[in-house]
């Protein structure tokens, strides 16, 4: 195993080369930019798929609707550089809403970003196989298995360290913003010049009026193309020095190039009358071939769409496991999602993300339109709730320039919680109330987390008398009854009787369990010829159990006092290898893992190595 482990991730790193582990700013727009830019491929099909509902004439909206999107877009982007400059130290909605608006909503945004980026594992890499099955039709049947490979893939780019996944993942990331870009310049003055933009009609008649909910609706499915605008603000740690010029930076960069690809394709797709065909080919695929019939260019697109919207995935492996570390820093969830692994990473939030995001690829069996209804409600809560807590943090700061920054976030948060609600109503018969029943109960249980975290330091703290038990002038001291827990009179056993001699016993036995009934009065002989000094107890075990008997005697020792312990050692033989391991029972985990609960009990285990101690005999 060891050997694997290296094989898949690499030698480990020390400590003091965290900070060889920092992003330049290239790098780190393919890391954390890779969901928002990705989510154009499937944005703008989101809109169209809404309005041509009301029929092919109702698409004419598509732009203004799209226009709209950008606009938020801007106003997210400059509320999220006010954010950068004031908490460097990333985070972003999470910490920024704990700190400032309280415990509950730091929470409801920590919550909804972490959901949001099970979302983005699940939906992006569901969308890239849709790009592949757009090209090949006849990779259809394996699309659960594509997907789930993806996510091994991503996991183990991933646990080798964030560094050596982004440099893996820029050049796809960039493969797609040229390509699109090309596409989209080439598209537009073909129509300019008189050119067509030859795509397949998939006309059908209208199923229900143009209402303002349906533009709402296309409205809320478009605000798709804003998931991951966060990701940077909570990742400033990860870029190179100065983090947060840097991070803000790459922010303005990312904003950019999303803008003028997402309103490019919306603006493409409105002048070549593209119509969206649900379970055919993607939009952008419909596009690429209008534009460039069946070349290589479309091919290249494809391949490059599909790859960029896998590795959008990556935006939420970035982010993930470091929100998850400030929440576990802080005691909201189980401790272990801050610690870092055999490469420098988050290993757990990483494991965490993968094995949520497969369960739900498989329960909604790939199915982007199916997944993308829960998509959005938790980033634009984060959204939300961050740019409040910053309305509040100028507010109390009252730094040079105040008044425009908290103008900035006040209109980022009134725009975003305007969004939010427009998306909650308008989604929440198609899936976003799972969403709206998650997130409170995330909520509940960081609390919970934090409840019995605070109780367990409360019971573990020492007070005076403690302090004075413990230490060693103190007189006091514990009264150990060992219990040694023998099956044959062997290496083993002497081993682990040198062991009890050792310690500071106070009552010594040696405890045999007669599983076949037949076997007591023999052993009984054999231990005194031994002359051991140690006395025997024999446990009958008329159903031949083991662990059993031996719990019920443990358990009937008296402990006057919580002075009073029990240490059971159990002596045990090692296997050499794992073929030996086979052939052995395992038993002694079973005794261990049994009287683990017990109050008052010490297990001790006592293992006989045959190669070590051949040499030091």
């Amino acid at each position: 195993m060891p050997n694997l482990k290296r094989f898949l991730l690499g030698n480990p790193l020390a400590n003091e080369q965290a900070a060889h582990q920092r992003l330049s700013n290239p790098v780190a727009l393919a890391v954390f930019s890779s969901d928002a830019l990705s989510s154009v491929a499937y944005a703008t099909e989101e809109i169209l798929l809404m309005l041509v509902l009301a029929g092919t004439a109702a698409l004419s909206l598509a732009l203004p609707v799209a226009a709209g999107i950008g606009l938020l877009l801007v106003i997210v982007t400059v509320s999220y550089r006010q954010t950068i400059k004031a908490y460097p130290g990333g985070g972003g909605s999470y910490i920024v809403a704990k700190e400032n608006l309280g415990v509950l909503p730091g929470l409801t945004a920590g919550a909804s970003l972490l959901v949001d980026y099970i979302l983005t594992v699940a939906v992006s890499i569901s969308a890239g196989v849709a790009a592949i099955t757009s090209a090949w039709p006849a990779t259809a049947p394996y699309r659960i298995h594509m997907c789930l490979g993806f996510v091994v893939l991503l996991a183990i780019a991933n646990l080798r360290g964030v560094r050596e996944s982004g440099a893996l993942f820029a050049g796809p990331t960039y493969l797609f913003v040229v390509t699109l870009g090309i596409t989209i310049i080439a598209g537009l003055v073909k129509v300019a010049t008189g050119g067509t933009i030859h795509v397949e009609p998939h006309a059908g008649e209208a199923v229900q009026g143009l209402t303002l909910y349906l533009v709402l609706r296309a409205f809320a499915s478009g605000c798709t193309a804003m998931t991951g605008v966060e990701a940077i603000a909570n990742g400033v740690q990860a870029f190179k020095q100065p983090e947060a010029v840097n991070a803000r930076r790459t922010l303005t960069w990312m904003a950019g190039i999303l803008l003028f690809l997402f309103v490019g394709t919306t603006l493409l797709a409105q002048v070549s009358g593209v119509t969206p065909s649900e379970g055919g080919a993607t939009v952008v695929s419909q596009l690429a071939e209008g534009v460039f019939g069946r070349t290589v260019l479309y091919f290249v697109l494809q391949i490059a769409t599909a790859v960029i919207l896998v590795l959008a995935a990556n935006t939420a492996y970035a982010d993930f496991p470091r929100l998850a570390s400030f929440m576990a820093t802080d005691g909201f969830v189980p401790k272990q999602f801050s610690d870092r692994g055999y490469r420098l990473v988050f290993s757990n939030g990483i494991i965490v993300l993968s094995t949520v995001a497969a369960g739900l690829l498989v329960f909604f069996k790939g199915d982007t339109h199916l997944l993308i209804p829960l998509y959005a409600v938790g980033v634009f809560t984060g959204f939300t709730l961050s740019q409040a807590g910053m309305v509040v943090h100028w507010w109390k700061c009252r730094e040079e320039g105040w008044h425009w920054s908290i103008a900035v976030n006040a209109t980022g948060a009134v725009a975003t919680g305007v969004v939010l609600a427009v998306i909650a109503i308008t989604k929440f018969s198609h899936g976003a109330w799972l969403i709206v029943v998650v997130v409170p109960l995330m909520v509940a249980y960081s609390l919970w987390v934090k409840r019995r975290y605070a109780a367990a330091a409360r019971r573990l703290a020492l007070g005076p008398e403690e302090r004075l038990k413990a230490s060693w002038r103190s007189v006091n001291r514990m009264h150990n009854h060992v219990v040694l827990l023998v099956s044959a009179i062997d290496r083993r056993l002497i081993r682990a009787i040198q062991y009890v001699r050792s310690l500071s016993a106070d009552d010594v036995e040696a405890v045999y369990v007669d599983v076949s009934g037949d076997k007591a009065a023999a052993f009984k002989e054999e231990w005194g010829r031994s002359e051991f000094g140690i006395r025997l107890t024999v446990l009958e075990s008329p159903y031949r159990e083991i662990i059993g008997p031996i719990e019920r005697y443990i358990r009937a020792i008296e402990r006057p006092t919580p002075d009073h312990v029990v240490t059971v050692v159990l002596p045990e033989f090692v296997p050499e290898d794992i073929a030996d391991a086979t052939l052995h029972t395992q038993t002694p985990l079973w005794i261990k893992t049994a009287l683990y609960d017990e109050p008052g009990v010490i297990v001790v285990d006592v293992p006989y190595h045959i190669k070590f101690e051949a040499q030091g005999g």
